[in-house]
């Protein structure tokens, strides 16, 4: 099942008896461990007496399973978080013990009515072959937590935006496309420092993300790109201080250029053969905002000019790399020749 699914099924209080959650993205899966929460353990719950957290890369399975049969000593429901199920992966950690599958298999055959067990298994894969992951899917609930793709990014900035109260105008999407990457929990905490300055029911324009959203090293090097187009050497030196106090590597920089260069290079190619911009996303492999970001540059350079640049780069490239320049004053020296 999906995130969403499953966490829909628990905000109805539709709860399981056993639970997987599987996946890198650490923030789907608590969120539905929090969601569990609520639903299972009353408010007035002693913590200690109704749940339980295990490191199963420290503790054997069978340890909770017994756990989980056992009645709770002041009645109620028990909740136990399992964390680090290895014996998922389709290679095992090597433990100083061994892990009773046998038992697991049997009570997942028969789960108790009194707990819910949820494991949590952060890893890219799962073996999907073994018994007792198909025992876990058959019998329990399943949830898929791995990184959202880029193109779901703006549906995700609307969702956390409302669950934060706020509203993004239409001309600060694009910004935060650009700035934010597909970690959640990121995402999250700079929409959280958005509406901490907006305020319950505000609303974030662009001018206000620019000032307070935290800049990525990509989304930077895209600001460089629009300095050089403007021709402001002031901006374009300003964004590289800024790039600086982050430790980004001038190597790393023109390396970014270079990419930002070659995309707009590609993409003014494209066009004058006529392919449409999902052909185009297709044909390069990069998210649809950077083809409709590079279509408007690139009506700015002629096909002499870009190739001009890309030669640039690579000439400041290998200055760098063969030592023939201290790389600061290269870089510098780079942003005054792209800006005449």
């Amino acid at each position: 099942m999906t995130y969403m699914d499953v966490l829909q099924q628990v905000k109805k209080k539709q709860i399981a008896p056993v639970y997987l959650l599987y996946g890198t993205e650490a923030y789907f899966i608590q969120k539905i461990i929090t969601h569990i929460k609520k639903a299972v353990l009353p408010d007035e719950a002693d913590p200690s007496e109704h749940l339980a957290v295990y490191d199963l890369e420290e503790t054997p399975v069978q340890e909770v399973v017994t756990d989980a049969e056992t009645y709770p000593l002041f009645g109620g429901n028990k909740l136990i978080i399992a964390n680090n199920p290895s014996f998922l992966k389709p290679k095992p950690d090597k433990l100083p013990f061994d892990h009773d599958l046998d038992m697991l298999n049997r009570y997942l055959g028969q789960p108790v009515d009194y707990s819910t067990i949820i494991f949590t298994a952060p890893y890219e894969k799962i073996d999907e072959r073994k018994k007792v992951t198909k025992l876990l899917k058959q019998n329990g609930v399943a949830a898929e937590c791995n990184p959202i793709k880029e193109y779901e990014l703006r549906s995700w900035i609307t969702n956390i935006a409302g669950s934060l109260g706020i509203t993004i105008a239409d001309d600060a999407y694009e910004l935060l496309e650009s700035e934010l990457t597909a970690d959640l929990h990121q995402m999250r905490n700079e929409l959280s420092k958005l509406q901490f300055y907006v305020g319950s029911k505000g609303t974030v324009t662009r001018e206000i993300a620019e000032k307070l959203v935290s800049h990525s090293g990509n989304s930077s090097s895209l600001r460089l790109v629009d300095a050089v187009i403007d021709r402001n050497l002031h901006k374009a030196i300003s964004i590289y201080k800024d790039l600086e106090k982050m430790k980004e590597e001038p190597i790393g920089l023109v390396a970014l250029l270079a990419f930002q260069f070659r995309t707009i290079l590609r993409v003014k190619l494209l066009n004058r053969k006529g392919y449409s911009q999902s052909h185009m996303q297709k044909q390069l492999g990069v998210h649809p905002y950077v083809i409709k970001i590079a279509l408007q540059r690139e009506r700015k350079f002629s096909v002499d000019r870009l190739r001009g640049i890309i030669d640039q780069l690579a000439d400041t490239d290998h200055a760098i790399k063969q030592g023939r320049m201290e790389k600061g004053l290269a870089f510098e020296l780079l942003l005054h020749e792209l800006v005449q």
